[in-house]
């Protein structure tokens, strides 16, 4: 049976806010609080209720058979938390149903996995926290912010422990190969991979309201041909968007939310089957291992990192931005950490892009890409100043040798972890077993059966008499 994985992103910028040459030193809030409470209103009362109750409803009304992943940010959850808390309480209400799976990706929803390994993997480890706090379940599955992911990416995920990775299925990775089967990574064979169908996904997110698409109106039972059509070989047809797809990018009024509750019931008439990544996962085995040398993402015709890193501007705002990592990973100032996360987020280097292709792009406050970088540039030459002012008395030789330390007490740390556990696993297993004996010992010793009589000897006399 065919199996369908559907997965939404929830991701929001934090705004950052008009900020001269002449603020640095003076001022260090760089937000803009006034347009993250509009925005973030205005995409909550427009996509995310709405579309997280037809969610809803797609789950009871197929009595469970509907199955979704979702992914969020630290920073979208920041901003949800302020501004949109009944978000968050909707998808706990949907956590309850046992039909979703969260999954977890870099809390800043920044570009750390292209810059510093370190940075990376407390990023990914600080929103599984987040996510285990919230819905009461560690994630397994990762997806990168915008799905950017390499062989080396892989590598790393797989060594913190995590079972897939949600990426793109682009045709200069796939070659003559279909997305349609569960696929591993090049360097580290047990970290299972899911690639996004392109076309699947952008008939709903980017094409669907488009009067001159030639499919306009696309219905439920068409789609569901299309992937009912599909080679019965083929395993899994996944498809993934943000999302704000439903409701901003494809308004309310095109219908989009009753086009996406009719799926389930047409799936069903066609025996398609839905499943969470981890599902899929457990139940189809690698076909091969698919080699991404180069970084891929599911932006743009090219789905590489080029709309965030490629100009000169974005690529200076993004080393000077990483050249302090290192110095954050020993910091503790809770403000610090936290402009920290929101200057990496992937946006603030997408306002800077120059490509052609995206000369559509609402920038917001900027004039243009030379615009956001001089705004951008003012507030990191601020943060900087900061970081240094904390730790600019470490040189460099120190500062190696510190996150040495540290490195090497988290390892203790986890090794003396493990060897606790398994000496409460031997006491509590001691202990019930000495609790089954002490139970034994409190029973009665059972009865014996009485032991018969031996029969009396007759007499001598007594024979006689009987024989007369």
């Amino acid at each position: 049976m065919k199996t369908i994985c559907m997965y939404f992103e929830i991701h929001q910028i934090t705004h950052l806010k008009r900020y001269r040459f002449f603020d640095i030193g003076t001022d260090h809030y760089y937000y803009d609080d006034y347009e993250n409470e509009r925005s973030i209103t205005y995409i909550a009362e427009n996509s995310y209720m709405p579309a997280l109750s037809a969610i809803q409803e797609m789950i009871r009304s197929s009595e469970g058979a509907f199955k979704v992943a979702f992914s969020l940010s630290g920073v979208g959850m920041e901003q949800l938390e302020m501004y949109a808390p009944q978000v968050l309480d909707k998808l706990q209400e949907l956590n309850s149903t046992g039909c979703v799976e969260f999954l977890t990706e870099p809390y800043s929803h920044g570009l750390a996995g292209l810059a510093n390994e370190e940075s990376f993997k407390r990023d990914i480890e600080k929103m599984s926290d987040k996510i285990e706090q919230y819905f009461g379940k560690r994630p397994t599955v990762m997806r990168n912010s915008s799905l950017i992911y390499t062989d080396d990416i892989g590598a790393q995920v797989a060594a913190l422990g995590y079972k897939g990775m949600l990426t793109e299925g682009a045709k200069h990775v796939l070659g003559w190969k279909s997305p349609h089967f569960v696929y591993n990574c090049n360097l580290a064979p047990s970290l299972k991979l899911l690639l996004r169908d392109v076309n699947l996904s952008d008939d709903i997110s980017l094409r669907f309201s488009n009067t001159s698409w030639d499919r306009y109106p696309l219905f439920a039972d068409t789609y569901m041909n299309d992937i009912a059509s599909c080679p019965e070989s083929e395993q899994v047809v996944n498809i993934f968007m943000e999302l704000s797809a439903l409701g901003i990018a494809q308004p309310l009024s095109s219908n989009i939310l009753e086009f996406l509750k009719a799926l389930p019931a047409c799936a069903k008439e066609r025996g398609l089957e839905w499943a969470t990544p981890s599902e899929v996962f457990d139940k189809f085995p690698s076909v091969g291992a698919i080699d991404v040398p180069d970084t891929l993402s599911w932006v743009d015709e090219e789905r590489d990192c080029s709309v965030w890193l490629g100009n000169q501007m974005q690529r200076e705002a993004f080393n000077k931005l990483y050249s302090v990592a290192d110095r954050l990973l020993i910091a503790k100032d809770p403000r610090l950490l936290q402009d920290w996360d929101y200057l990496q987020a992937s946006n603030n280097f997408r306002f800077m892009t120059t490509k052609p292709s995206n000369w559509w792009i609402d920038r917001g406050i900027y004039d243009g890409a030379f615009d956001a970088f001089t705004n951008y540039m003012n507030i990191l030459g601020d943060f900087i100043s900061r970081v240094r002012t904390l730790y600019g008395g470490i040189d460099n030789e120190e500062l190696e040798n510190m996150l040495t330390t540290i490195t090497n007490q988290g390892k203790e740390i986890e090794t003396k972890t493990k060897e606790i556990e398994r000496l409460q696993a031997r006491l509590a297993k001691y202990e019930a077993a000495e609790d089954e004996r002490e139970k034994a010992a409190k029973k009665p010793a059972a009865k014996k059966p009485a032991a018969k009589k031996p029969a009396a000897k007759k007499t001598v006399a007594k024979a006689a008499e009987e024989k007369k």
